[in-house]
């Protein structure tokens, strides 16, 4: 007598793990998610770069020569390009053929040659940052030769005018804003965008190839629908994780080795912590309602129109986030967009690296978020198992939920 064969049921953990572990080996290996990380790495380190060279060109003093004739009113020039927010460097040149020489080589961008009139030499043009300043000079220049004419001293004078400034009162005046949390609030929202975008699609398009290619039967011939759709949406967080943190740490990386940031007003490493955390709580909302809706369609061409209306709410915050967040981050469309699921992972790393949020709102908002994912689980179980092994046509919504 054969002895009866022996059923070994899979637990759900390694049913999980093990279609996890099919999905990353399939994508690791992908040329597509390799050239992609490569391409997001390269590009945030590119744009540190960039952001760092334009902000050392912005940043640099303009210099100015002063020939003997025209020392005195150095100082003046200095003055009246701090008000205009123009910072100036003089320096003295011995004669006009040495200063066209540091004219022609780009040592210098003017001379001031001359103070009666006021004239100055520039190679091809005057900058748009050197004419304010020359023209209040000169029209001090004319008002130090009526002082003169008075028996004033014109030197005092002309200093008094340049450092003068007017007492601004404002009634509800505007908050003070650091140029690197606007610039690390506006990375993060994009980032998180993208990378949401991206892992997300991966999941609904999953969804689909397995249900055309009818591979799905041959793996719920093992596994649970629920345990299938866990795995995959396991499976592709995992990738897509591990891409958003290579590319958060090139872009932290290369904002600290530029010093493209004043770390006294932004943590980087809280920042970047905090936006790997909201990617996880947010793929894993999104991936669940995509891989729900995906499987009620057979055909990649159905894709879009299933999951247009999660596509389109994952806008809504992106679009709040970079057009009012990083100019307004208390605007209360943003404040309280942030608490709301679907919303929340992608306004609140931006308000806090915006610096505008108290823990507390970010205790809440995660909060929130997390109560509602074990609801998503259901909901998308029940749809995905329901409707995952129908084939030809369109399911719908209402049947996949009701069906037993």
């Amino acid at each position: 007598m054969n002895p009866r064969p022996t059923v070994v049921e899979i637990s759900n953990g390694a049913a999980i793990r093990l279609i996890a572990g099919r999905e990353i080996t399939t994508r690791i290996r992908s040329k597509a998610f390799v050239w992609t990380t490569i391409a997001l790495v390269a590009a945030v380190v590119l744009g540190g770069v960039l952001l760092n060279i334009v902000g050392s060109q912005s940043d640099s003093a303009q210099q100015v020569g002063v020939t003997p004739e025209a020392a005195g009113i150095a100082e003046q020039v200095v003055a009246i390009g701090a008000v205009t927010g123009t910072t100036i460097e003089t320096q003295e040149v011995d004669s006009a053929e040495d200063a066209e020489a540091l004219l022609e080589d780009g040592t210098l961008s003017a001379v001031v040659t001359g103070t009666d009139p006021l004239t100055v030499t520039v190679h091809t043009s005057l900058s748009d940052s050197l004419t304010p300043v020359f023209a209040s000079l000169a029209q001090q220049e004319a008002l130090s030769s009526a002082v003169t004419d008075l028996g004033g001293d014109p030197g005092e004078v002309g200093r008094a005018i340049a450092q003068a400034e007017a007492d601004v009162t404002a009634l509800e005046p505007e908050p003070e804003q650091d140029s690197a949390q606007v610039v690390a609030g506006f990375v993060a929202g994009i980032l998180l965008f993208i990378s949401l975008m991206t892992a997300g699609q991966l999941v609904a398009q999953g969804v689909v190839e397995e249900k055309s290619s009818r591979v799905v039967e041959l793996l719920l011939a093992t596994v649970r629908p629920w345990q299938l759709m866990a795995g995959k949406v396991l499976g592709i967080g995992v990738i897509g994780l591990t891409q958003v943190v290579l590319v958060v740490a090139a872009g932290t990386g290369t904002a600290a080795a530029l010093g493209l940031v004043d770390t006294s007003s932004i943590n980087l490493g809280a920042t970047a912590l905090w936006v790997i955390i909201w990617f996880v709580v947010g793929f894993t909302m999104y991936a669940l309602a995509l891989a729900a809706l995906a499987a009620l369609v057979s055909r990649q061409e159905d894709v879009g129109s299933v999951t247009a209306p999660i596509m389109t709410l994952m806008m809504i915050p992106y679009l709040v986030g970079v057009s009012i967040a990083p100019w307004d981050p208390t605007n209360p469309l943003v404040v309280w967009l942030s608490f709301v699921p679907f919303c929340a992972p992608m306004l609140m790393p931006m308000r806090i690296a915006l610096g505008e949020v108290a823990p507390w709102e970010v205790a809440v908002s995660l909060g929130i978020s997390l109560a509602l994912i074990p609801v998503l689980v259901w909901l998308a179980g029940r749809i995905y198992s329901n409707a995952v092994l129908r084939s030809g046509g369109r399911v719908k919504l209402k049947d996949a939920l009701t069906a037993s």
